[in-house]
């Protein structure tokens, strides 16, 4: 009998859901919209409800599925209780227990940047690697650690949350990060920080760039200015990776991967950007853990989903 298991990445606009092999094939995918009104109430319900469709037009029973995995975007404890998600209009909800009792299989839940860590260990950029450390290099900076195949998610379900680091001098950077705190990782390493640190270096100086006739500045076209040989977004482009070089030093000082892997939009400068963390890696890193691997992600968009079934699929 073929065994098969469900992965959901529970976003604040659409729900993803895949089904795949315990084998990690992924067999079918969907999407089904987030419905948030009256505080997320019907959530979990219309999951549940897709998925015994899927399961009814597949011919599937519940010997066959070992679970379903979920992320979710909040903090998660014990694989099952989430203390709130403002994107959801959720407070105290217990996922893991109210999907099994809507759907009669087991469940596991998992913050969705940890699911998206584990997705690239299982199946993506990392596979072969048992301990790994990820970065999403997006609008925020967030991140995964995986050690030992197995998602950390810390006392209360906050392990992980690398951009929010203190990693630069309060003066260094533009406002105040989300978290309350001013010099965090993510002020100075996401795609916003990177146009907000590079805006105030156009602001101060009268130096010739490409990037004063482009407007609105995003983060691509620093990084595809800095590749092209544009000397100021070039020391944007370098600061930025000095602090994840630096940031990912500490990191390896704690936690010791096999291998960081970079993924998130501005992971799209590719090479070039991997190439340069790297190397400033080296200048901060612990000599026992020097030789640490770097890779871009390769899930894209998929990451969390198939992360979240990799925490059924592989039981």
């Amino acid at each position: 009998m073929n065994k098969y298991c469900f992965g959901v990445d529970l976003g604040g606009t659409t729900v993803k859901i895949g089904l795949f092999s315990i084998e990690g094939q992924l067999q079918d995918k969907w999407e089904i919209p987030t419905r948030t009104e009256n505080h997320g109430a019907e959530i979990l319900s219309d999951i549940a409800a897709s998925i015994q469709r899927r399961m009814d037009t597949g011919h599937l029973s519940k010997e066959q599925v070992t679970g379903i995995g979920i992320g979710v975007p909040g903090p998660v404890l014990n694989e099952n209780i989430v203390q709130g998600c403002v994107n959801l209009g959720w407070g105290n909800v217990r996922v893991a227990d109210e999907l099994s009792a809507l759907t009669g299989l087991k469940v596991k839940a998992a913050n969705d940047a940890n699911v998206a860590a584990l997705g690239e260990q299982w199946q993506g950029g990392g596979k072969g690697f048992q301990n790994l450390v990820m970065f999403t290099l997006g609008t925020g900076v967030g991140g995964g650690i995986i050690q030992n195949g197995r998602i950390i998610s810390g006392a209360n379900g906050a392990a992980g949350e690398i951009g929010h680091m203190v990693i630069v001098d309060s003066d260094e950077v533009v406002g105040t990060c989300g978290c309350g705190h001013r010099g965090c990782l993510e002020q100075v390493a996401s795609a916003t920080g990177i146009v907000n640190l590079t805006e105030k270096k156009l602001a101060e100086c009268s130096q010739d760039s490409v990037l004063r006739d482009i407007s609105p500045l995003t983060a691509k076209d620093v990084l595809d200015a800095a590749k092209a040989g544009d000397a100021l977004a070039e020391q944007a482009a370098e600061n930025m990776m000095k602090h994840l070089g630096r940031a990912a030093a500490y990191i390896a000082c704690v936690v010791n991967p096999d291998i960081f892997v970079i993924g998130g939009g501005v992971s799209k400068a590719g090479e070039y950007l991997i190439e340069g963390i790297s190397r400033y890696y080296k200048d901060y890193a612990f000599h026992a853990s020097a030789d640490t691997k770097f890779a871009l992600a390769s899930l894209g968009n998929d990451a969390g989903m198939i992360g979240a079934a990799g925490m059924v699929c592989t039981l």
